[in-house]
Formats: C-alpha cells, sequence, structure tokens
C-alpha cells in the first residue's frame, strides 16, 4: 500500500491509537490520529483521509454520531473498532455507512487486513455503474435513487427511500422501532412515528397494504423486509 495512503485512528484509549500507528507506520501508512470526535472531525476536513478506524464509545460526540457527520460529506471507509460485540451494535455501525466492524480484542495484524480490504473496495474500477435491488414487483435502482413498482416509477419522500432501500439492503433483517428512530430520526420520535412512515411508505409500494408481503411488522418489536413473490 503507498506510504501516501492516509489512515485515521480515532479512539479515547491512547494505548490502542498509539499501538495502531506504530503497526500502521511499520505498514507504511500515514497515520493521524485524534482521542475524540471533534479533533477527528477538524483532522478530517483538513487532510485527505483514505479510512478511518474510529472507536464507538468517547466522551462527547459517539464514534455512531461522528460517523453520521462523516456520511453527510464523504464515502471514505469507515470501520468500526468496538469493545462490544453485541450484534445490536455492529447492526447500528452498519446501518449508519459504517464499511466493517472490529471488536478490540482482534489483533492489529487482522485490523490491518481488514483495512487493506475496505481500501482495495473502494479503489476499485471494476464497481458496476448502476446498481439495482429487485424484489418480485419492486425494483430499486440504488445509483438513480429510484424505485419502480410493477415498472412504474414511485415517488418517494427522501426518508421513505432511505427506509426503503435499509430494508431492501437488508432483507429478513428485523429492525427494532428503536433502532430505526435512532437512525432516521435521531431518537426523537416514538413508535407511532415509525409506524405512520411505514404506513405511507406500504401503500406506495405494496399491492395491499392491509395484507403487505414486504414491509412486515413484527408485533411489539419492529419491521422486516420480505422478499415476496
Amino acid at each position: 500500500m503507498s506510504e501516501k495512503t492516509t489512515i485515521l485512528v480515532v479512539d479515547d484509549d491512547a494505548s490502542i491509537v498509539e499501538l495502531l500507528r506504530d503497526f500502521l507506520e511499520f505498514e507504511q501508512f500515514h497515520v493521524l490520529t485524534a482521542y475524540d470526535a471533534q479533533a477527528a472531525w477538524s483532522l478530517f476536513t483538513k487532510h485527505a483521509v483514505h479510512c478511518i478506524v474510529l472507536d464507538v464509545m468517547m466522551p462527547g460526540q459517539s464514534g455512531y454520531e461522528l460517523c453520521r457527520r462523516i456520511r453527510a460529506e464523504s464515502e471514505v471507509p469507515i470501520l468500526f473498532l468496538s469493545a462490544s460485540s453485541d450484534d445490536v451494535d455492529k447492526i447500528r455501525g452498519l446501518t449508519l455507512g459504517g464499511d466493517d466492524y472490529i471488536v478490540k480484542t482482534a489483533s492489529p495484524g487482522e485490523i490491518i487486513a481488514r483495512i487493506r480490504a475496505v481500501l482495495r473496495r473502494s479503489a476499485s474500477p471494476q464497481r458496476p455503474v448502476e446498481r439495482t435491488l429487485e424484489y418480485g414487483r419492486i425494483k430499486l435502482n440504488l445509483s438513480a435513487r429510484e424505485v419502480f413498482v410493477d415498472g412504474e416509477k414511485v415517488v418517494l419522500t427522501p426518508k421513505e427511500y432511505e427506509l426503503l432501500r435499509l430494508f431492501a439492503e437488508h432483507p429478513r433483517q428485523v429492525f427494532t422501532y428503536e433502532q430505526l428512530l435512532g437512525k432516521f430520526w435521531e431518537g426523537i420520535g416514538d413508535r407511532h412515528t415509525v409506524r405512520v412512515h411505514l404506513g405511507r411508505l406500504r401503500e406506495k409500494i405494496e399491492q395491499d397494504p392491509n395484507q403487505p408481503k414486504h414491509l412486515i411488522n413484527v408485533w411489539g418489536v419492529g419491521y422486516r423486509f420480505d422478499e415476496g413473490e
């Protein structure tokens, strides 16, 4: 990997930061370090960063919040680094736009291997120009942010589109009310907020909104997306 490839390591634990910096510099990466989200954002806006290794829990702004802020500006690869191996935390990190999620028990060698992997993917010239998802009557053109039902274009609000995309990219995965509120409403609102938006989305994409085949309510928990017929 070129020595010009810059990795930003963000963690409030100085020992972890120093360890990763030593290993990354040995592998000829250029390394920037920060111990909180504010310092990381400042470095990100001032330097050409190719990949970010981002701690989840930090004083002040969390890694999740910083990821959301970065994703509004850039598609730079982000690898979450966390002490938690809980699936809920992994799902949240990935749905917020993380490219990978690494538990801190991983060896420095494994972390570097994963960094190399996401850098290869982000630099690949063979990415398809148009990416689509199709489930029966429903087609999403992710490149153009367009949705078609039975071949007819359906107009969705930005939030409706992002909701549908999340579900369609994770078929059969149950997303809880709390996860959806955290991702799309920054934790503000209640279950009724989610139900109203999913109800409107069902009216636009389901053949019979009262007997949906795609956006399925998991009673008392949240929603999942079924592939349908």
